[in-house]
């Protein structure tokens, strides 16, 4: 769940092995120029990078969701928060089950679209903590939980101002921290990550596009100044390998690799 903007796609994703390329340079080059946006040549014959908006949307909906994943769909829609995309659902759960992940943490519960994805991702038994400021949500994403099947144990939900709760998490114990909330508190959420996170484990954030603004030069607006600074302070930081993912509103991905 996120109060911030979100799109539908079609901005586009830069992949940043090693903290190299996307809007910012990495850590090896701190000049801060942006480098050009195509590659092999493009840049001449102004064609598009990336998959039309109709393979997008293909894309988005080849993982089939869990019926409880579209009836919590329905009930953000109806106390007005919007859950992650199909395709940054299945990238989480992607992305939980190729760590390995046994724990995780969850800012920003909604009604539990993103949270069923991630505990899908975990190893037998991973346990997964979410954290949401509204009562409401938490019981709404308990009911999607229930729905889909998944013991109580194996959900953590707990309300409350997740920069508050996040202090009292153990260091270096959780394999995947996600970010859905209040985009403007996302470095501080940065900073708590990296604090949890193990050695490997993966921080990401929802709405990374902040729909289209990050990608327009002429935005200079909360949205953007918000986004790109959270792209900035993870490719400068040596510790992390970066991928920016176009689904959804855009998925960042941080993985501390030292």
């Amino acid at each position: 769940m996120s109060t911030g903007p979100r799109g539908t796609g079609g901005g586009q994703g830069v992949a940043v092995p090693g903290g190299q390329g996307g809007p910012f340079r990495g850590a090896g080059d701190r000049s801060g120029a942006r480098p050009s946006p195509v590659a092999g040549g493009m840049a001449s014959t102004g064609a598009r990078l990336g998959p039309s908006a109709s393979s997008q949307d293909y894309a988005e909906t080849l993982v089939e969701e869990h019926p409880a994943a579209a009836a919590a769909r329905g009930r953000a829609a109806e106390v007005g928060v919007a859950p992650v995309s199909p395709g940054s659902a299945a990238a989480l759960t992607f992305l939980a089950a190729t760590l390995g992940a046994r724990s995780a943490v969850e800012i920003g519960t909604g009604t539990g679209v993103s949270a069923l994805a991630l505990v899908s991702g975990l190893r037998t038994g991973g346990v997964l903590t979410t954290v949401d400021s509204e009562g409401e949500h938490c019981r709404l994403a308990r009911a999607t939980m229930a729905e889909a099947g998944i013991a109580p144990t194996r959900a953590r939900l707990i309300n409350g101002r997740a920069l508050d709760v996040l202090p009292r998490l153990t260091d270096g114990a959780y394999d995947v921290v996600l970010a859905d909330a209040d985009p403007g508190e996302n470095l501080e959420y940065l900073t708590e990550a990296l604090r949890l996170l193990r050695p490997g484990g993966a921080v990401a954030f929802t709405g990374a596009l902040a729909g289209d603004a990050a990608a327009d030069p002429s935005r200079s607006d909360a949205a953007a100044t918000q986004a790109r600074a959270l792209h900035r302070a993870v490719l400068e930081d040596e510790r992390l390998s970066v991928v920016l993912l176009p689904v959804g509103n855009g998925l960042l991905v941080a993985t501390v690799t030292g």
